[in-house]
C-alpha cells in the first residue's frame, strides 16, 4: 500500500496550486459579490475554464479517459489530493470541469453510453459546454434505499413515459444544465434490484417542471437542489442508459469514485477552516491573552489536525483500493470515508465558527456556508446511518467466529 504521489501527480498538484493562487483565490470576493447581485453564472467562469483547459488542468477525474478525449488520465489516488485543493474554494471545481454532479454523470456515460448518447451528451459535458443533473432522490420515500424509488418509467412503443417527483436534484437550476439522468422503475414486478432503470432526459423536454429550488439551512444555492415534477415526460427508447433493470447497479457504479471526490473536497474545506482558525487565534485577544495562547484553543487546533490527517489517510486508502480492485471490492472503505470525512468537515468548521464568534455566523467568512454543506453531505450519497449499517454487516460477516473464545478465561468450576 503506497500513497506516495507519482511524478505526474506531483506535477499536476503544483500546476493546480499555482492556478489557484493566480486565478481562483483573487476572485473569491468577486464571485461572492456577483452571486449576491444575482449574476449567475459569474462573469469570469468561462474565461477561467478556457484558461484551465489550455494549461492541461481539465477532466482530471477519469482513470479510463481515452487518448482522443479532452483531459488528463489520473488514477483515483492521483486525483484525490487535487480534489482536496479544489475543495478549499467550492466553486473552483467547475473551472477544471471536475464539478459534481457532472463528474458522476460523465463517469456513467463514459462506461455505459451508446455512440449516439456519447455524441449528444458525454462529449459536450467533457468539453464543459453544458452541465447536467442526476435525478434519483424523491420526497415521498426514504431514498437512501434506492429500491424505494417510485418514479414510473413505462414503455409505450418506441418511447418511455416518465411520471414522478424528485427533489434535491443538484445543478438542475443552473442555466447551462441541459440534461438529466433520471432513475425510476421500469418493471415493479421484477426482483428488487432489477426494477430500476436510468434514462437520459433533456431538461427542456415537455412535462419536466422545476417546482422550486429549496434552500439548505436557509442558504440559497443558485445552481439549485431542485424539486422537479415529471408529468407524462416522453423520451425515445434510445435514451435508456445501459439496460432495463440495471439502474440500481449503475447507481452503485456512479457512487464509488464520486465519494472519493466528495470526501477529499470535504478535507480541503476542513483545511481551509483550520487555516482560518489558526490565523484568527493569533489576531484576537481575550482576558489579556491571544486566543492562540488559550489552552482550549490549542486543543481545538491540535484535535483538528489529528482528525484531518486521519480522514485524509483513510480516504487515500479508499482511493488506492478502488484503483487496485475496483469500487465494489472497496465498498467498506468507501462507506468508512463517507461517514468520517463530512463529520470531520463539520466538526473542524464548527470549531472555527466558535472561535470567530458572531462573525463566524455571517457571510463575512466562508465558514457558515461550508458548515451548511458539511451538514448536507451527511445525507448526500447516503446518510451516515446507512453506511454505518453496511460497515457493521461487513464486520459481522468477516468475523472469525470462535476465535475470540481463545482470549476468554473460562469460569472456575
Amino acid at each position: 500500500m503506497d500513497f506516495a504521489p507519482t511524478d505526474r501527480a506531483e506535477e499536476m498538484r503544483h500546476k493546480l496550486e499555482a492556478f489557484m493562487e493566480a486565478h481562483i483565490y483573487p476572485r473569491i470576493r468577486q464571485h461572492k459579490e456577483e452571486i449576491e447581485a444575482g449574476t449567475f453564472p459569474v462573469s469570469f467562469m468561462e474565461d477561467l475554464k478556457q484558461l484551465a483547459r489550455a494549461e492541461g488542468l481539465w477532466n482530471l477525474f477519469l482513470p479510463g479517459l481515452r487518448d482522443d478525449e479532452p483531459g488528463t488520465r489520473l488514477s483515483n489516488l492521483e486525483y484525490a489530493p487535487l480534489a482536496e485543493i479544489m475543495g478549499q474554494v467550492p466553486w473552483s471545481s467547475e473551472v477544471f470541469n471536475c464539478n459534481a454532479p457532472d463528474t458522476g454523470n460523465m463517469e456513467l456515460l463514459h462506461m455505459f453510453a451508446t455512440p449516439e448518447q456519447r455524441e449528444n451528451w458525454l462529449e459536450p459535458l467533457m468539453r464543459g459546454e453544458i452541465r447536467s443533473a442526476f435525478a434519483m432522490t424523491e420526497p415521498d420515500v426514504a431514498s437512501s434505499d434506492a429500491t424505494n424509488i417510485t418514479t414510473s418509467i413505462r414503455r409505450e412503443g418506441d418511447e418511455y413515459v416518465i411520471n414522478g417527483r424528485k427533489w434535491f436534484i443538484t445543478n438542475a437550476c443552473h442555466p447551462n444544465c441541459k440534461v438529466l439522468i433520471v432513475m425510476g422503475k421500469t418493471d415493479p414486478s421484477a426482483d428488487t434490484h432489477q426494477q430500476q432503470s436510468m434514462v437520459i432526459v433533456p431538461k427542456d423536454t415537455p412535462g419536466v417542471e422545476i417546482v422550486r429550488n429549496p434552500t439548505i439551512l436557509n442558504m440559497h444555492d443558485p445552481e439549485g437542489h431542485a424539486e422537479i415534477l415529471f408529468r407524462d415526460v416522453r423520451v425515445p427508447v434510445s435514451h435508456l442508459l445501459g439496460e432495463e433493470g440495471s439502474g440500481f447497479a449503475l447507481a452503485q457504479a456512479r457512487l464509488g469514485p464520486g465519494r472519493i471526490h466528495h470526501c477529499m473536497r470535504s478535507i480541503g474545506a476542513a483545511e481551509m477552516a483550520l487555516s482560518l482558525m489558526v490565523e484568527r487565534a493569533q489576531e484576537r485577544k481575550t482576558f489579556g491573552k491571544y486566543l492562540a495562547d488559550q489552552g482550549v484553543i490549542r486543543e481545538w487546533i491540535a484535535k483538528s489536525r489529528l482528525e484531518i490527517e486521519q480522514a485524509r489517510l483513510l480516504t487515500l486508502r479508499a482511493a488506492w483500493k478502488i484503483d487496485q480492485v475496483g469500487a465494489k471490492a472497496a465498498r467498506k472503505e468507501i462507506a468508512l470515508i463517507k461517514v468520517v470525512a463530512p463529520n470531520v468537515h463539520a466538526t473542524v468548521t464548527d470549531r472555527a465558527m466558535q472561535l470567530f464568534g458572531a462573525m463566524g455566523m455571517t457571510p463575512d467568512t466562508p465558514l457558515a456556508d461550508s458548515y451548511t454543506w458539511a451538514r448536507a453531505l451527511r445525507y448526500a450519497d447516503g446518510p451516515d446511518e446507512v453506511h454505518l449499517q453496511s460497515i457493521a454487516k461487513m464486520e459481522i460477516k468477516a468475523n472469525n467466529r470462535g476465535r475470540s473464545a481463545q482470549w476468554l478465561t473460562p469460569p472456575a468450576r
